[in-house]
This record gives structure tokens, C-alpha cells and sequence, in this order.
């Protein structure tokens, strides 16, 4: 059985397709079309996923969507006609839904077959029970709490449940307007950084400051004794005006949905070419301690509703580790699992898999360990790319003489592309679409920052390091697949680790296990043997775009930037070979 699961209209577009429960291939649209958080009907994330698996989509049973227009009808009736003023808004809702459900007729025309010809029955899932099945029926557990925490989607903005077996139960819900995405959201834009997912970046300026404002935000987003919260709707628009999404050639734009209320309580918003100061800083700080607040509270009460020491997270909020790193600290749940793809690209996968196992009560479930579920390229093809550039190389007879001579690059301070395996399914590179370099090295951020990634200084690094290893060096020892959490890294390992050490002694790491990722694995322990470290620097092999797909990108993103070495495969290039 095939089901062919897609994030559509929205962004972080997607595709994924199960065959008989597994999770055979996944991809973000924004891959293929070099377009961050592409939105929109993702025809080219779904022609990889069936070519891939050498199927046609005839051979497919069933196409789920991770919206269903039909969840909390009256709701949105409602809320449609108080935004009657508003007639743009309500235009952009009717074109959506109509999208959303022709999705058979979209799929034919762009796969240029008969509508008659596809035989799926097209499956509408609430966007947070797909968030949740994304999250419970890929991890270990046979039992389960789970919440899902995001913007909003299909009138919610959080969903609290249990799984069970094959089968999730939903509790309770938080419905429009009251979001925790778009209070963070309503931030990162008053903050100067007005870009689709550029939430992050506040959750990276966030050590700079101290959270000085957290009495002013208690009063926006308040805390109920239900486990919930309520937003003060005086400081947005979005539940008056709505929230105006657009993507004109597929990149997503979210309007300005903070109020002139504020303004008036915070000031002026910051440009975004507007040097950073202290009072941003601060408020950055502010934004993100009372985020990890309101999560905290929901998750003390869904533990004292469940009594069940497994959480499973997912939704975009689910994307800040900074929190996640903090779940077993702040709350009782001692087992916590979030995959790849916590936020909408996620949604793909989750539909699929709610459909399989709650709707079709099937019960092969698996534990998701790793995200390598995306394009892969023969050491044959990346030589021919290589060729056609015209660009020197060697290539190499075996991992072990890619890996021995790559260890001893990054132990002479290289900074190197690493292209291997397949792509990624979610916003992390984990060892196959990489940028490494040697984690000791002092200058590594600013040069990565400053001509390579060409980004913002503040933002920190990321640690790769050997699960053996992890108790050595952080204060936490747990398992973080994705690099979805954000541990301390203890004092007396810091001065050996500068280049992945956030100014607040933190690190958001990767365990990188040997039956996982055994080629990275390889590097990593082959690098720790000529250094001491078993960790690496890892960014995402990118230059304010979406992370390389192909090696074609790849190639190019090391010849614009000052990258010492590009491994891919078993073929290097050099500095000197170009």
C-alpha cells in the first residue's frame, strides 16, 4: 500500500510517501525550486517522491493533505464574518480552500495524466492531529503524552492528546486567536526580522540579553489554571484584519501582525538593517523565557492529566531547542521525542501516518531515527558534474580513504563542504548536507558568518558530537537525533570548544550514532583519534538559500564562498583545484 502524504498551499510545502507504514522518501519543495519555505502545491516534491521509489501515481492507494477545510467550520464561519471589513482576507481564505480541495485536479495537471487516471482517494487531515501522528507514531513509545504548539492551523494553535498503541486520543485544544506562534511571530517582526521562519533568529539573540520585560509579556500571553493560555488580542491584528499570507513566486510573506498597542508599550520596531542594541536584546530574552513559560505550564499539566512519563512535541513551536532542552528539567516527563520536521513540512508525513495507523487501524508502527530521506547521488554522477565544470578533483577508492583524508583536513583547520547520502527531511543539516569545521578553532564563527553563510554574527554553531561522548560534555545526557535541543555544555569543556559554545555556554547538539549515520560517524571518530574531540562544527551546506540538494549546488555554493575543500561522495576538490 502507498500513500502519498503532502504539506500543500502553505509554507514549507512537501511530500512524502509511505509504502505498507514505512516512510520510504521525503522532501521540502523548497529543495528542488531553491525558493526558502517554498509555498504552495509541491508538484516537484512529488514527482522525487514517486520517481524515487520507481512508482507511478497510479500505483498510489491514497493522498493525504495536512488541512482539512471542513475542522471547526462554525468557528471559522464566524470568525470570517467579523473580518467582513477585511475583504482581502476573506478572498485569500475562499482561494485557499478551494486549492486545498481540488487537490486531485492540481495533481493531474501537473504530472500531465488524466484526473481519471489517478485512482487515490484523497484523505483531508486536521492539520494538528497531523502535527501529532508526525510526532507519536515515528518514536519509540508504546504510550505516549503529545502536544502540538504552532501558529495556528485548521483553527487551532495547540493540541494536547495521548497515544496509545496504533491509536492517538485527543484531550483538549487551544483555538483561534490565542496562538503562542503568532505571539513569537508578532516579535520577530517587531524585532526587525520580517521574514517567513525567521523565529530562530530571536531564539538565537536571546542569550545576549536578560529577559528584563517578563511582567509586560505575562500580561500578552496569560496563563489559565485549565493547562492553557489566552492572548491579550489588543497587541495583534490578526484576529480583526487576519493574518494576509502571500507567495508571490513561492516564497511566503506574513503581513505585519503586531498592533499600534505594541508599539505604544514597546516603542518603535526595529528596522531590519537597524543595528541590534541592548534593548533588543533584552526583549528578545523576554520574548523567549516567557515562550518557554507557557510551554512548560502546558506540559506540567498535560504530565498531571496523563501521568505518562513519554512526550512527544511537535508544531513549529516545537522547533525551539532552546526549550525542548529544558523539557526534562522543568517538567516531569523524564522521555521526550520530536522528529525532523517538527513544523508544517511535517504535516506530510503526519497525515500519512494518521491515516495508516488511526484511520486504517493498521499497527506496523517504527522509531524514526534518522532524516535521511531525500535526494542521493552516485559517486559516478557527481564526477560527472565535476567533469562538465571542468573542475580537478580525486576521487577516492573507499569511504576509509575519503574519511582518513577529510579527518586530517579538519585537524588543520579546513573548512569544508560535506555532501553524502541522501537529503534531509527538516530544517537541520545532520551530516549529509554539511558544512564542518574543527570546533576548537577561535575564528570559526565570524569566517562562517561573515563569507560563508554571510549572516547575522550572533548566530551560534552547532555541535556534532559521538552519543558516547555526550555525558563528557554537556550537563544532559540524552539523545538529540535532529539537533532539536539545546543542552549546557559543562565549564571546564568550553575554552577547548569555542567555535560551537553560544555566548551562554550552550550548544545545540547532534548525536550522531554509528548504526545511524555510520559514514559521519566514521569522520567524527576519526577526527576525534587525530585531535581528541569527538565533535564537529556542523552548519547547513547553504548560502542564504535553501540547503544544497544536488551536486550541482553544491559545487556552486563552495565556488561563491571560501570554503577550503567540498567532499562529496569519495570525490574532493580542493581551494587549489579551482
Amino acid at each position: 500500500m502507498y500513500i502519498l502524504g503532502i504539506n500543500a498551499y502553505h509554507g514549507d510545502s512537501s511530500a512524502c510517501l509511505l509504502k505498507d507504514g514505512k516512510i520510504i522518501n521525503a522532501i521540502e519543495e523548497e529543495r528542488i525550486r531553491r525558493i526558502k519555505h517554498w509555498a504552495g502545491f509541491p508538484s516537484e516534491a512529488i514527482k522525487f517522491c514517486l520517481n524515487d521509489a520507481g512508482i507511478s501515481i497510479e500505483d498510489v492507494d491514497y493522498i493525504t493533505i495536512g488541512r482539512n477545510p471542513s475542522a471547526h467550520l462554525g468557528k471559522k464561519v464566524i470568525s470570517s464574518l467579523k473580518k467582513l471589513a477585511n475583504l482581502n482576507f476573506i478572498k485569500d481564505r475562499i482561494a485557499n480552500i478551494q486549492k486545498v480541495t481540488s487537490v486531485k485536479s492540481e495533481l493531474a495537471k501537473s504530472l500531465g495524466v488524466p484526473e481519471n487516471k489517478i485512482r487515490a482517494e484523497i484523505k483531508h487531515i486536521e492539520h494538528h492531529r497531523s502535527h501529532l501522528a508526525s510526532a507519536f507514531f515515528a518514536s519509540p513509545f508504546d504510550e505516549a503524552a503529545i502536544i502540538s504548539i504552532d501558529g495556528f492551523g485548521d483553527f487551532s494553535s495547540a493540541m494536547f492528546a495521548v497515544g496509545r498503541g496504533n491509536k492517538i486520543k485527543v484531550l483538549d485544544s487551544v483555538t483561534y486567536p490565542h496562538s503562542l506562534g503568532i505571539f513569537y511571530t508578532a516579535f520577530t517582526q517587531y524585532l526587525g526580522f520580517p521574514w517567513y521562519g525567521d523565529e530562530y533568529k530571536v531564539m538565537g539573540l536571546s542569550p545576549y540579553g536578560e529577559p528584563k520585560y517578563l511582567d509586560k509579556m505575562s500580561k500578552i500571553v496569560k496563563m489559565k489554571k485549565d493547562g492553557k493560555f489566552e492572548l491579550d488580542e489588543s497587541y495583534f491584528i490578526h484576529s480583526t484584519a487576519g493574518v494576509a499570507m502571500t507567495w508571490e513566486n513561492g516564497a511566503p510573506f506574513i503581513d505585519r501582525i503586531f498592533s499600534d498597542k505594541m508599539i505604544d508599550e514597546f516603542g518603535a520596531p526595529r528596522s531590519k538593517d537597524e543595528p541590534l542594541n541592548q534593548y533588543h536584546k533584552d526583549l528578545a530574552a523576554s520574548v523567549q523565557k516567557h515562550c518557554e513559560n507557557v510551554i512548560f505550564h502546558m506540559l506540567n499539566h498535560l504530565y498531571k492529566e496523563t501521568g505518562i512519563k513519554n512526550i512527544c512535541i511537535a508544531g513549529g513551536v516545537a522547533q525551539n531547542s532552546v526549550a525542548n532542552g529544558k523539557i526534562r528539567l522543568m517538567t516531569d516527563f523524564e522521555n521526550v521525542y520530536i522528529p525532523s520536521a517538527g513544523y508544517d513540512a511535517g504535516t506530510a508525513v503526519g497525515s500519512a501516518l494518521w491515516l495508516y495507523h488511526q484511520q486504517l487501524d493498521k499497527d506496523n508502527r517504527e522509531f524514526v531515527r534518522d532524516a535521511y530521506l531525500g535526494a542521493h547521488y552516485s559517486d559516478d554522477e557527481i564526477e560527472n558534474v565535476l567533469k562538465e565544470a571542468d573542475i580537478k578533483y580525486t576521487r577516492y577508492n573507499n569511504d576509509e580513504e575519503t574519511i582518513e583524508h577529510t579527518a586530517e583536513m579538519l585537524a588543520n583547520g579546513a573548512v569544508l563542504g560535506w555532501f553524502q547520502g541522501r537529503t534531509e527531511f527538516g530544517p537541520r543539516a545532520l551530516g549529509n548536507r554539511s558544512v564542518l569545521v574543527h570546533p576548537g578553532r577561535p575564528d570559526a564563527k565570524d569566517l562562517i558568518n561573515s563569507k560563508i553563510k554571510r549572516r547575522e554574527s550572533f548566530r551560534p554553531f552547532a555541535p556534532s558530537i559521538l552519543r558516547e561522548y555526550v555525558n563528557e560534555y554537556f550537563e544532559q545526557d540524552d539523545d538529540a537525533y535532529f539537533m532539536e535541543k539545546v543542552f549546557i555544555i559543562r565549564p571546564e569543556k568550553r575554552a577547548g570548544l569555542p567555535a560551537v559554545t553560544h555566548v551562554d555556554g550552550s550548544g545545540r547538539l547532534q548525536t550522531v550514532h554509528k548504526d545511524v549515520s555510520p559514514k559521519y560517524y566514521a569522520l567524527i571518530d576519526k577526527f576525534r583519534a587525530k585531535t581528541g574531540l569527538p565533535i564537529l562544527l556542523n552548519t547547513s551546506f547553504n548560502e542564504n538559500e535553501p540547503i544544497v540538494n544536488h551536486p550541482k549546488e553544491a559545487l556552486d555554493c563552495f565556488l561563491r564562498t571560501e570554503m577550503d575543500a567540498l567532499v562529496m561522495g569519495n570525490l574532493v576538490v580542493t581551494r587549489s583545484d579551482v
